[in-house]
């Protein structure tokens, strides 16, 4: 199965029915969809483009209806799609385009649709369809190839994902993982995506509330933006029955919170990456397991290991694993890292947990992130969950700054009303000793990539 079998049975069967809005600026229906994505295609080919050639997408979240009709118009023609951000750093842009050779770049108002139809011919499942760049929160941001099997993985079944709902809302921005995975629910899933240009969380509010959403998806940031907010008191959020986070940890107090401001709302927390999805664990809320990421879905599994590979018993923190049900992914054009990440089947996360007797997984820190201080190695996530739980805090990030006899030390920036004396107090008896920040600073706002996560390489030059 791919994307684009699965775009022409919806148009046939349901040629009138939308599949994606952005709010107040336009929609699509899968006819639409359809007739637009294939005279892009038939242009493409007709223009040069070949099978495996690279085009690169550079779109807005504004242009989220001609971003799908790209997308699809590319793999249609046998091409392999490149997302790209509009809000990317030109040079940034630029260097990526170069690293994966786009022979052409596709932009809003730009769509070449003066193809005749039928010119292009289908891809075949296990053809390249997709080079998605990494956040680069851990360094240079490395291109993840993707296969059409991989991602149409677990599409086209009898019962369409999510049900429930009529519509699905999101804010993911276009060129992150988070963002394609909406692309594929707006081909196969039940419910209309329905996304805005820019995200404000009364803005989110008022879409949710005016389309009666039943599911949506934020990423944590988001969720905390909403909940400072008071959007609850201010919209009925009453439709929601799912609401899932992405992207990046969702904290044990946001969590509990979002449950109270979504009244009908079950919580998930969804945990993957770029390089090992289709596989993901799924976590719904659990007060009795509320720093858990869940269990691994959709036919995936998930290991803790020694550096060796060797899986490691329950209880036992080490190097986080996940094996794809689909076709695994790569790093485009460079092998050594492919094999450094990507092994029988199996994907490196980066990130270092463990997991209980049950099964459920539980994040220790990016591998990156951990901070070793003198003797101790200390978890940035174990810190900004104790931060959170002050009620002045609204936002707060962890991370390592020199120390002159220590190496490194605990660093803590926040956004809230808290003082650093009552931040202080507060931490004494929720953190050891060697975990206790040296180093307290009240920002306005978190610095975060395009993907919603906190940039801490940004963090350091602010926070010295």
């Amino acid at each position: 199965m791919t994307l684009p079998e699965l775009l022409r049975r919806r148009a046939t069967a349901e040629p009138d029915r939308r599949a994606l809005t952005v709010h107040g600026a336009g929609s699509l229906t899968f006819g639409e969809w359809e007739t637009r994505s294939t005279r892009v295609a038939a242009a493409l080919a007709a223009g040069g483009l070949r099978p495996g050639d690279r085009a690169g997408l550079v779109f807005g979240n504004g242009d989220w209806v001609e971003y799908a009709v790209a997308f699809l118009g590319v793999i249609k023609a046998g091409g392999v799609a490149v997302p790209l951000s509009d809000r990317l750093a030109p040079a940034d842009a630029e260097a990526m385009l170069a690293h994966c050779g786009a022979a052409t770049v596709l932009r809003p108002g730009a769509l070449p649709e003066d193809g005749n139809r039928g010119s292009a011919g289908p891809p075949a499942p296990g053809d390249l369809a997709q080079i998605l760049y990494t956040s680069g929160t851990t360094g240079r941001p490395k291109g993840v190839a993707a296969t059409h099997a991989n991602l149409a993985h677990g599409c086209g079944g009898r019962r369409r994902p999510f049900a429930h709902s009529r519509h699905l809302a999101h804010a993911f921005p276009i060129g992150t993982n988070a963002g394609q995975w909406m692309l594929v629910n707006a081909v196969d899933a039940h419910p209309e995506v329905v996304t805005l240009p820019r995200f404000t969380p009364r803005r989110f509010a008022a879409m949710i509330q005016h389309h009666r959403a039943g599911t949506v998806f934020v990423v944590p940031a988001m969720a905390v933006e909403m909940l400072a907010a008071r959007v609850h008191a201010e919209h009925d959020l009453s439709s929601v029955l799912l609401l899932g986070s992405a992207a990046a940890p969702l904290p044990p107090r946001v969590a509990a919170e979002l449950g109270a401001a979504f009244p009908h709302a079950t919580i998930a927390n969804y945990y993957t990456s770029t390089e090992a999805a289709p596989a993901q664990t799924v976590m719904l809320f659990d007060p009795e397991r509320p720093s858990s990421v869940g269990r691994p879905a959709q036919g995936g599994a998930v290991k803790v290991a020694a550096a060796d590979g060797s899986p490691l018993p329950a209880g036992a923190t080490g190097e986080v694993w996940m094996r794809s049900p689909a076709a695994t992914r790569a790093y485009y054009g460079d092998s050594a890292a492919t094999r450094e990440v990507f092994r029988g089947g199996w994907v490196r996360m980066g990130d270092l947990g463990y997991l209980d007797e049950e099964g459920y997984l539980y994040l220790v820190d990016r591998e990156s992130d951990v901070i070793k201080s003198g003797a101790f190695k200390v978890s940035t996530i174990h810190v900004e969950e104790a931060v959170y739980e002050h009620p002045g805090v609204t936002e707060a990030a962890a991370f390592g700054v020199p120390h002159p006899t220590l190496g490194k030390a605990v660093a803590v920036a926040y956004v809230g009303q808290a003082t650093h004396e009552e931040l202080r107090v507060f931490l004494k008896d929720r953190l050891a000793p060697h975990e206790l920040p040296v180093k307290l600073a009240t920002l306005a706002a978190l610095p975060r990539n395009q993907g919603g996560k906190v940039d801490k390489q940004a963090l350091r030059k602010v926070v010295r």
